[in-house]
């Protein structure tokens, strides 16, 4: 941020009308995607019209009144960057759930609060049933905040997570060797390339879709939501809507695996290292579990239930893609598979995919990197006086790394139990609280058990647990630090 410039002044007021200035633009942004999503209604001849118009007047009306109010530049601190990373996801959040409690009827505040928590962190899970009938605009609005989180996925791991150590640009640095140093010197630069892959991948997605047998209405919105590994679709059925065509299966695991992967190595094969992903370390181990639990799935399938294999090898492909990249898509109620294929998904719903993704979770390199920290310790206690070097891929590891990933980890299994605990108090059978925690968290989408599993949804949860389950989303979402910081003394101390 230290391209912002400042005029005296009280700070305070200063970081006030800042805070102002970044709120009120991404409102008139929003309410610019409200405006052709009214254009879309419009021309659909779809009754949602009028609802999108008024939610669109009233998200410009505060974006230009705060950008009005905002006075020049000023010298952010870099602490005041969390606080305002969860004021513009709540303060988006709030806008976009307007045109959703108007359009769809009997839709309760917390059930569009829920919808739309979901939509924007690409969770996936959703209240809403009748999607088959449901009116256009709403389905693109969904697919439209879905696309939107997707990309602002990106931005903050960018922007953000670095001061947090526990991701971002330190790990991209580590995962190309540099790239970002030697090809794009700017972070500015580096958010650029990769909107221009989010788009690409969007775009390319959508095409196969329409040319694999979708509509074009069909095509654009699952292209989206695919791009963004948020899994909203536009059937109650969810993907299985498409099952009498299994190439579309096939396109949607590709582009999900595509989207799972860090985008700035996209980059770099873009600007000339042709085998940037395959000397990634993140990336060679997402593909191999990725493969590995698809052909177990497979193999149970056939011996279990007696499938095909193709079929077997589809749908094993298609939904261990969907859950490991926190997308949610699903081609068919896989926890009746069996008990392994219940506690396969299980494991996989922790996992997510890899850092500078639009996916969720905890991500593979945080595994990796706890995983080598047990060997550090393994090998101390037999050669306690050795130098242990850890390096992950070709670069050295530090030990400051290896704490605030342990950390994390830490902290991220600890918030899933404690939102499960909170989730038991309303009466959710064990299943139910512990895989709505976990799915929630993770940015995942179906839980397991009958009531939030791949064949149900969360509409008859208690609206306390709804409540419960949008903050979840937003602390996964956002790394759960970038919130927590914000609850810590220290935080506000000069």
């Amino acid at each position: 941020m230290s391209g912002y410039t400042f005029a005296v002044g009280n700070p305070e007021v200063k970081n006030k009308h800042f805070f102002y200035r970044v709120i009120g633009y991404l409102l008139l942004s929003l309410s610019l995607a409200q405006f052709v999503t009214m254009v879309v209604s419009f021309a659909l001849h779809d009754r949602s019209f009028w609802n999108f118009l008024l939610a669109a007047v009233i998200t410009f009306s505060v974006g230009a009144g705060l950008v009005m109010r905002s006075g020049s530049a000023v010298q952010l601190k870099k602490r005041y960057l969390f606080l305002l990373t969860t004021l513009c996801w709540l303060s988006i959040c709030f806008f976009a759930a307007i045109p959703l409690y108007l359009s769809v009827p009997q839709l309760s505040i917390t059930d569009a609060w829920f919808e739309t928590v979901s939509a924007i962190t690409t969770t996936g899970s959703t209240v809403l049933s009748g999607l088959d009938t449901m009116p256009r605009a709403v389905l693109l609005w969904r697919a439209i905040l879905q696309w939107i989180g997707g990309i602002g996925i990106i931005v903050m791991a960018i922007a953000i997570l670095p001061a947090l150590k526990i991701g971002g640009m330190k790990l991209f640095k580590t995962e190309s060797s540099d790239i970002s140093e030697k090809i794009l010197p700017r972070s500015s630069s580096l958010s650029s390339y990769i909107l221009l892959v989010y788009l690409a991948i969007s775009v390319a997605a959508a095409l196969s879709y329409f040319i694999g047998g979708m509509s074009g209405f069909d095509a654009v919105t699952h292209g989206m939501t695919s791009a963004a590994t948020g899994g909203f679709a536009n059937y109650d059925a969810s993907f299985g809507h498409f099952n009498d065509k299994p190439w579309l299966l096939w396109l949607s695991s590709l582009w999900m695996v595509l989207a799972a992967l860090p985008f700035v190595l996209f980059v770099g094969m873009a600007k000339g290292d042709k085998w940037a992903l395959l000397r990634d370390p993140q990336a060679r181990a997402f593909i191999k579990i990725v493969l590995v639990a698809a052909l177990m799935l497979t193999a149970y399938q056939i011996i279990h239930d007696q499938r095909s294999w193709f079929a077997a090898l589809t749908h094993s492909v298609f939904n261990v893609v969907s859950v490991i990249t926190t997308c949610g898509y699903a081609s068919e109620d896989y926890s009746a598979w069996g008990s392994m294929a219940v506690v396969m998904f299980f494991y996989l719903t922790f996992s997510g995919g890899c850092s500078g993704s639009t996916s969720g979770g905890l991500k593979i390199f945080r595994t990796q990197l706890s995983g080598y920290l047990l060997v550090k310790q393994l090998n101390l206690l037999i050669h306690p006086n050795a130098v242990w070097t850890q390096k992950y891929g070709s670069k050295k590891v530090d030990d400051s790394l290896l704490s605030s990933v342990l950390a994390f980890a830490f902290i991220y299994f600890a918030t899933i139990a404690a939102l499960a605990l909170v989730l038991s108090m309303y009466n959710l059978d064990f299943v139910t609280a512990l895989t709505g925690a976990a799915t929630a968290v993770g940015n995942v989408g179906p839980g397991l058990g009958d009531i939030i599993g791949p064949a149900g949804n969360f509409a008859t949860l208690p609206d306390g647990a709804k409540w419960w389950l949008s903050l979840g989303m937003l602390l996964g979402r956002l790394e759960i630090l970038t919130v927590l910081l914000l609850f810590t003394p220290m935080y506000w101390r000069y």
